[in-house]
């Protein structure tokens, strides 16, 4: 007989839930539904002409309806629009395959993540698993994850604790603080998530009154990729035209890559590919290390990443990375894009491209010349964040290495664009894919306290995947009632 593992705990707790209700309708909260994120054509005519006056960033509860891949390019009033994404021509890529990049950009905190912690935290809420009024909801993270958590947190009006690494980014840092009710600084850096999940064990036995939502094994974040993220890539790749043939994403929680589960539904013949980086390829080769693809996470498999459905693994120098937000945003690397026949309009979308961002499209490129992808060929990836994040890794760079002129710019294009080669990309069989999946023992069982019983069934039943997809009509139906309460109440 089959188990329900409940891996999206659905259950009322009625108290809790008239303190949430109230508490929503003080502070005039309205929670967009999982077929509103899908489609933002369904969201209510008065909400659209109030976010005409709000600022994508604003601390406002209507930006939870920003919350969707549909948004305008713009910094304030924008509405809806086709998702943002770049199709990267050959000068870049040196391949004819289309390598189109979906932005991140244009969600509010400059980054999707935001859209991960909102399916973590709603389940809790309008179930009142979670009381906003007493409880503080814990985000622990390796970059845009805790910031999602934290700015999710400020629009429905509870406290929060962000933890990430103290090597991250300062911008990070900086905007933490007047979001954060505390930012929790772990030693190390992008790597170092074992401490993470210290800090985390720590707090879960302070007695505060907290609830962590922590999206390694949080399916919340699964479910919003798999409903949200994939079926915005399907309009993408609609639009874009041409065979599509693969899915590239770091692994990072393992939420973002689940929207190539959802892909391979609507195109099975496609295939998902998993970026890391070459200074820690933990699918590539059971490694570890320390690298600068920031916000990627690794050294462990995400509880929540479907590894049996992974058919590629690339591992990228992080070195090449840095070099390519060097060229996109310094003046002679930009000149000397143009010069190679880049159009203007896509040198004005390069600053879409953050690190990790860069070493996706790294991996696609990769990708595609491995599997020797020609002109109707089509590779989706993903631009988690932007430049926006990394504007002090850029001050970092020119101190150390000093201003890129137009003969570095010349070296990097030569080496770190036409260079890139087929090396360290690795087809996953059946027994690779396995391999990967046990790694999450050591994690997950014998440390965070999972069940052999449940990652046995990770593996052998399939419906423990494609069961979750479900949860979203139930969860919609929740979040109208819950709407409903707040309304009448």
């Amino acid at each position: 007989m089959k188990k329900d593992y409940n891996l999206i705990d659905l259950s009322i707790n009625e108290e809790k839930l008239k303190r949430a209700v109230n508490q929503a309708k003080k502070q005039g909260i309205i929670i967009p539904t999982f077929k509103q994120m899908r489609n933002p054509e369904l969201i209510p005519q008065e909400i659209k002409e109030q976010l005409k006056t709000v600022g994508l960033w604003d601390i406002n509860p209507l930006n939870l309806f920003r919350i969707n891949w549909h948004n305008d390019a713009v910094e304030s009033g924008g509405l809806y629009s086709d998702p943002n994404y770049v199709v990267l021509p050959e000068e870049i890529t040196g391949v004819k395959a289309k390598i189109v990049a979906v932005s991140g950009k244009y969600f509010p905190t400059g980054a999707h993540k935001v859209g991960a912690a909102f399916a973590c935290l709603v389940p809790t809420l309008v179930t009142g698993q979670f009381d906003p009024t007493t409880t503080k909801a814990v985000w622990p993270s390796t970059g845009n994850y805790c910031r999602g958590g934290a700015y999710d947190s400020a629009l429905l009006s509870c406290e929060s604790i962000a933890i990430l690494p103290e090597g991250m980014s300062k911008e990070r840092f900086e905007w933490l603080e007047g979001v954060a009710g505390e930012t929790i600084k772990t030693p190390g850096s992008e790597s170092n998530v074992k401490e993470i999940f210290d800090k985390c064990n720590e707090l879960r036995n302070s007695g505060q009154d907290l609830l962590i939502f922590n999206q390694f094994d949080e399916f919340g974040n699964y479910l919003w990729h798999h409903e949200v993220t994939g079926a915005a890539m399907e309009e993408v790749i609609t639009q874009v035209g041409g065979n599509f043939k693969g899915y590239i994403s770091s692994t990072g929680s393992g939420g973002t890559i689940a929207a190539g589960d959802y892909l391979k539904k609507k195109y099975p013949y496609s295939k998902i590919a998993a970026s890391e980086a070459l200074q820690c390829p933990t699918i590539f080769n059971n490694g570890f290390g320390e690298h600068r693809i920031e916000g990627i996470g690794d050294k462990h498999i995400p509880w929540i990443h479907n590894t049996k459905n992974t058919d590629v693994a690339v591992a990228i120098d992080d070195e090449m990375a840095m070099n390519w937000i060097r060229m996109f945003n310094e003046p002679e690397g930009l000149k000397l894009l143009k010069a190679k026949g880049v159009s203007d309009d896509v040198i004005s979308k390069l600053n879409w491209v953050g690190i990790s961002g860069a070493a996706n499209i790294i991996s696609a490129i990769k990708f595609a010349k491995y599997f020797e992808l020609g002109e109707d060929d089509v590779v989706v990836t993903i631009l988690t964040d932007s430049i926006d994040m990394y504007h002090s890794r850029l001050v970092e760079l020119t101190e150390e290495k000093g201003e890129l002129t137009d003969l570095d710019a010349f070296g990097v294009y030569e080496r770190y664009f036409k260079g890139i080669n087929t090396d360290y990309i690795k087809e996953l069989n059946y027994y690779d894919r396995k391999a990967v999946h046990n790694l999450k023992y050591y994690t997950w069982v014998e440390q965070q306290g999972k069940t052999y019983e449940e990652i046995c069934a990770q593996w052998d039943d399939d419906s423990y995947w494609t069961d979750i997809p479900k949860v979203a009509e139930k969860l919609d139906a929740l979040i109208d009632a819950f709407n409903e309460m707040v309304k009448n109440s």
